[in-house]
């Protein structure tokens, strides 16, 4: 997986949103405990600096020394490059001990998992019974609707052949992902939850955006570009239609939050 962002990192770092407030403050309110968090797939730590707000001590994993680099310095959270398939010694000497883990956070990346072994590794590190687990996507930005109509198009019939398989699990909003743990106290159900992220953006930080996908780098490498003079071209008129050179730019979230419970 993290091959497929390595060449494209510091567009990922520009390109992405931040997530919202109100998606961390309801993660925060469901964990009993906040000292410390597990974000794993950090990439440049966009959900990584958020949860630092709110948590004594964050862990941020990422297979990508690249995307590290990117990734915001923050007082309390210390980053670390681990190999694609860490072993449990390796789980305990980089994150800790068993139930030693308040919140184990997924954003944008568990699609990508080999998620029978992911979830031994959390459930072993997760305090019990109320370790928190909390994983999350966003799907496609929404602009309006003549940019949404060239984007359609775009993102179905251009860059769809380029897309992994797992793909599919964020275009079906984490609704079919295999998610084995209890709702959480207040929820009568594990998720999805609906947040949304608002983001002002102009078309050159929409196309940084479209260029950090990893269907991109895959069709680039493949000698195909896929912004192409006349896609550019649609989209910038598009764009301009009204007037404005910024818009707010609204990706839709699906959260799904579980606690680890007794595993005996």
């Amino acid at each position: 997986m993290a091959k497929l962002f390595i060449k494209q990192a510091q567009q990922y770092s520009k390109g992405r949103p931040s997530y919202p407030e109100e998606l961390f403050n309801f993660i925060a309110s469901k964990t009993p405990c906040h000292d410390l968090v597990w974000d794993v797939g950090t990439g440049s730590g966009q959900a990584a600096k958020s949860l630092a707000k709110l948590y004594k001590n964050v862990i941020a994993t990422d297979t990508s020394p690249k995307q590290l680099e990117f990734a915001a310095k923050v007082p309390n959270v210390r980053y670390i490059c681990t190999s694609p398939k860490m072993s449990m010694s390796e789980i305990e000497t980089k994150i800790g001990a068993e139930s030693s883990v308040d919140l184990v956070t997924i954003a944008q990346a568990m699609h990508w998992f080999d998620l029978p072994t992911f979830y031994q590794q959390a459930k072993w590190l997760l305090k019990k019974p109320n370790g928190i687990i909390a994983a999350w996507c966003y799907t496609v930005p929404e602009v309006n609707i003549s940019v949404d109509a060239i984007f359609e198009k775009f993102y179905t019939v251009d860059v769809g052949p380029y897309w992994e398989s797992p793909r599919k699990l964020v275009d079906e909003k984490y609704q079919t992902i295999d998610f084995p743990f209890e709702a959480v106290d207040g929820c009568d159900h594990n998720g999805p939850f609906d947040f949304k992220i608002e983001k002002v953006m102009d078309l050159d930080s929409y196309f940084t955006y479209l260029k950090s996908w990893s269907a991109y780098q895959t069709a680039k490498e493949k000698g195909v570009e896929l912004l192409t003079h006349d896609v550019v071209e649609k989209f910038t008129s598009a764009w301009n239609e009204d007037g404005k050179s910024q818009k707010i730019v609204t990706y839709p979230i699906y959260l799904r939050i579980g606690k680890v419970g007794n595993l005996y």
